[in-house]
C-alpha cells in the first residue's frame, strides 16, 4: 500500500482535498496539467483558477450557498478562508480578487511539505494505474476533463457514459409558483370533454395524477414575453462551446427570433389544454416538470437558454404564475463533463465498485465554486479514513454529514437514485424540510433551516 494519496486536478475541489489530507499528516501527489496544458476555458497558471464570475454568492446563512460557506468555515476550509482574505466589495455577497485568490491558494499548497505538485497530464504525460488498489485516488478534474483522462475514467465505469451537459433549463422552487394562475395537468388529459359539465371536468382534473404544472398565457402576455426574450442579453460562449452545443439543441431565445408564433408551435404549444379558470384553450402554455423526488423543484420544459442570469430572472418572471418565482438554478449552455453519480457514487463521493477511488468537484454533478469545495472536503475526509485503515490498521469511520446540513444534503443529492439527475447548486429545495408542514414565512423558514443545519454540523474525525 502506497504511503500517499493521489489527487488528479488542482481546481477548487482538488486543492481543498489536498489541504485537508495534508493537514492530517498524510502525503499527497497532486496532479495538475497546467501550465503545460490548458483547457479551452483556463488561462491562469495557478491552482484553483476561477473561470467564470468572481462571486462566491451570498454570505447570508438564509441563502443556501451562504449557509454552505458557513458550514465550510466551521470545518476549516482552506479555500473559503482564502476567499474571505481576498474578498472585494460586493455587498452581502462574497466576491474575490480572482488573481489574488488563485495565487494565495497556490502559495499555500506549494508551501506544504506533504503536498507534491506534479504538472503533468494524467493519461498522456503520465500513466497512473488508477485501478490499482494499492493507492487511494481522488479524481477532481472538473467540467472540462481532458480527452485522455476521460478515456481512463471510462475504464472505471464500464457500460456508463460521461455526460456532456450542454444545455439545461432553469429550475424554480414549487412553493414560489402562483397557483392562482398555475394548474396541474398532462397534455390532452387536461381538455374538457364535450359531454362533461364544468364541475365534472374540474373534479376529474383534481383526482388525476398529473406530471406537469402548466402556466397559461393570453395573447398580450405572450407577445410581451416574446419581445423581452428576443431583446434580452446573452452570455458570450467560447468558440469550442459554440461548435459542440448548437449541433444538438436550440436556445429558446434563438427559437423566438424565428417568428412570433414559433414558440406557440414549439415548446409553448397550447394544444391539449384547457385553462380551468376560463374553460378555454390558452394562447400559449409553459410546462414545468418535476425535477426532484420530493416534488419541491420544477424545471421549465424546453427552456434551455444562453441568457445572462439576471436577464433570465427578469424575462422568465414575465411568465404568468412566475412573477415571484424563486429560481434555484438558472439555465446554462456550456460544456460540462460529469458522471452519473446517482448510480456510481455513495454519499462520501466514493466510487461504489472501487473502494480506493473518489470523485470530487463538478465532474460529480455538483455545480458551483462552493459546492465543488464542499465535495473536495467530504471526499478528502473519507479518503483519510481509508488511508488510516489500510496503513495503520485503524478502524475506518465513514464521515457522513447529516441530511439536515447543506453539505450533507448535497452529498445525498448526487448519490441517491434519480432518473432525472442533472448538476445542481446548493439550495433549500434539497435540504430536508421540517416535519408536519412548511413554515409559510420563507425568510423565517430559511433562517430556522440554517440554524438547524449549523446545530447538526458535526465532524468526528
Amino acid at each position: 500500500m502506497k504511503d500517499y494519496i493521489n489527487i488528479i486536478g488542482g481546481g477548487l475541489a482538488g486543492s481543498e482535498a489536498a489541504y485537508q489530507i495534508a493537514k492530517r499528516g498524510i502525503k499527497v501527489n497532486l496532479y495538475e496539467m497546467k501550465p503545460k496544458k490548458y483547457s479551452p476555458a483556463h488561462h491562469n497558471k495557478n491552482l484553483a483558477e476561477i473561470v467564470c464570475s468572481n462571486s462566491f454568492k451570498s454570505n447570508l446563512i438564509t441563502n443556501a450557498c451562504g449557509l454552505l460557506k458557513e458550514e465550510l468555515r466551521r470545518l476549516d476550509s482552506l479555500l473559503i478562508k482564502i476567499a474571505d482574505e481576498t474578498k472585494v466589495p460586493a455587498g452581502q455577497a462574497l466576491a474575490v480578487d480572482r488573481e489574488n485568490f488563485s495565487k494565495s491558494v497556490t502559495e499555500k499548497i506549494k508551501s506544504n511539505p506533504l503536498i507534491n505538485i506534479i504538472n503533468k497530464e494524467v493519461g498522456k504525460d503520465v500513466k497512473l494505474k488508477i485501478l490499482a488498489e494499492d493507492v487511494i485516488t481522488i479524481i477532481a478534474t472538473g467540467p472540462l476533463t481532458s480527452e485522455s483522462l476521460s478515456e481512463e475514467i471510462k475504464k472505471l465505469i464500464p457500460n456508463q457514459e460521461l455526460y456532456f451537459y450542454d444545455a439545461a433549463a432553469p429550475i424554480v422552487q414549487k412553493d414560489s409558483i402562483d397557483f392562482n394562475i398555475a394548474f396541474y395537468g398532462n397534455r390532452y388529459e387536461q381538455e374538457k370533454k364535450k359531454d362533461e359539465t364544468i364541475e365534472e371536468w374540474k373534479n376529474r382534473i383534481e383526482k388525476s395524477e398529473n406530471s406537469y404544472i402548466n402556466l397559461p398565457f393570453n395573447k398580450e402576455e405572450y407577445e410581451k414575453f416574446c419581445k423581452e426574450l428576443i431583446e434580452a442579453e446573452v452570455v458570450m460562449l467560447h468558440d469550442f462551446e459554440k461548435r459542440e452545443i448548437f449541433e444538438g439543441c436550440m436556445p429558446i431565445e434563438i427559437m423566438a427570433k424565428r417568428g412570433i408564433d414559433t414558440l406557440r408551435f414549439g415548446p409553448l404549444k397550447p394544444v391539449g389544454f384547457d385553462d380551468p379558470r376560463t374553460g378555454k384553450r390558452p394562447y400559449a402554455v409553459v410546462q414545468l416538470r418535476q425535477d426532484d423526488s420530493k416534488a419541491s423543484l420544477y424545471n421549465l420544459v424546453g427552456f434551455q437558454t444562453n441568457l445572462k442570469f439576471g436577464e433570465q430572472k427578469r424575462v422568465f418572471s414575465l411568465i404568468p404564475g412566475l412573477e415571484s418565482a424563486e429560481f434555484i438554478k438558472y439555465g446554462v449552455m456550456h460544456r460540462n463533463t460529469y458522471i452519473n453519480s446517482t448510480e456510481l457514487l455513495d454519499n462520501t463521493y466514493k466510487l461504489k465498485k472501487h473502494n480506493n477511488i473518489y470523485f470530487a468537484g463538478q465532474i460529480t454533478g455538483v455545480e458551483g465554486y462552493v459546492e465543488s469545495i464542499s465535495s473536495g472536503m467530504v471526499a478528502a475526509l473519507n479518503a483519510v479514513q481509508d488511508f488510516k485503515m489500510r496503513i495503520k490498521n485503524q478502524d475506518r469511520q465513514k464521515i457522513e454529514f447529516s441530511e439536515l446540513t447543506m453539505i450533507g444534503s448535497l452529498a445525498k443529492y448526487i448519490s441517491e437514485p434519480n432518473s432525472k439527475f442533472q448538476p445542481m447548486n446548493a439550495n433549500f429545495g434539497i435540504l430536508k424540510d421540517f416535519e408536519g408542514g412548511k413554515i409559510k414565512d420563507k425568510k423565517k423558514r430559511y433562517e430556522m433551516l440554517a440554524n438547524r443545519s449549523l446545530e447538526n454540523l458535526r465532524l468526528k474525525a
